[in-house]
């Protein structure tokens, strides 16, 4: 017998994350990392789920006795209306990435936000009151433009469609009336009008593996040596993104911050407990490693 593999049984909490695909995910090895650490009897797993067959699969969860779950990508936007209520910060949001699993039924969260400000103070950066620029407007930037806001920084979104951009001013502004929020083009030129900038976040998918010379970030024109770089993309380490303003001078950190802290929220919310959040990074890195 392996008496590294942990001991299933009946009595076993269950949780997992939900996605389409996922077998890139590195959610099963730092939570599991983190049960373990804790001597906790849960187990964490990956439900490949293809989105046409995500309604049922929610509905089966709790029939399944399933504790808690993790969303990630193509679902986060489609269960708003397959939980039976929702926090605030996830509708306003207007993304779940985590599902809590009780009796009275399942409540939709969003950790996303808060696991994003939490990576950005890890790395030294404190957002509250800054001038930020998000690139991109996606299900990944409502996170972030909505974490910035709640702390009272102004953020200008940049997109390739305006109209989403402005469809993502226009639903927070309707949650946060005060909020200093413009949408534009991500463009050259809409890029140099924002600049000098305290903060730049890479909210698109431009540097992901395979297309790891991609960047947002146009070749010609410099990075501002000042500005803070976050790339929500960990995978490569050091996306082209990443380079750019570290050859510029500036500090940046990938996403793999922003992925250990959501997880850690979540694990809070499903046991109670607070997560060894070092064994879940090492967790991480050790997963990068074989990837």
């Amino acid at each position: 017998m392996n008496r590294s593999m942990p001991r299933i049984m009946g009595h076993t909490q269950v949780a997992g994350v939900i996605g389409w695909p996922i077998g890139h995910s590195l959610s099963p090895a730092m939570h599991n990392a983190a049960f373990a650490a804790l001597g906790l009897d849960w187990c964490y797993v990956p439900f490949a789920v293809p989105p046409e067959r995500l309604p049922e699969a929610v509905r089966g969860l709790r029939a399944l006795g399933v504790r808690g779950v993790n969303a990630t990508v193509p679902h986060k936007e489609a269960l708003l209306p397959l939980v039976d209520a929702l926090t605030p910060e996830a509708e306003a949001i207007g993304a779940v990435n985590t599902l809590h699993i009780r009796e009275e039924g399942i409540l939709g969260h969003n950790t996303d936000a808060a696991g994003f400000l939490r990576a950005l103070h890890e790395a030294g950066f404190d957002p509250a009151g800054c001038a930020a620029l998000v690139l991109g407007a996606g299900g990944a930037a409502r996170s972030v433009v909505y974490a910035l806001a709640s702390v009272g920084a102004s953020v200008r979104i940049l997109n390739r469609t305006v109209a989403r951009a402005e469809a993502l001013v226009a639903a927070l502004r309707a949650r946060l009336p005060t909020a200093d929020l413009s949408a534009g083009p991500l463009t050259p030129e809409a890029i140099a009008q924002h600049l000098p900038i305290d903060l730049v976040v890479n909210a698109t998918t431009l540097g992901m593996w395979p297309q790891v010379e991609a960047s947002p970030w146009p070749a010609r024109l410099p990075f501002p040596k000042g500005a803070f770089c976050y790339d929500l993309i960990y995978t490569p380490r050091e996306t082209h993104f990443v380079h750019q303003a570290r050859a510029a001078g500036a500090q940046a950190a990938n996403g793999l911050g922003m992925l250990i802290h959501q997880g850690a929220e979540s694990f809070a919310l499903w046991t109670g407990i607070q997560p060894p959040v070092e064994v879940m990074r090492a967790a991480c890195e050790q997963a990068l490693g074989g990837m």
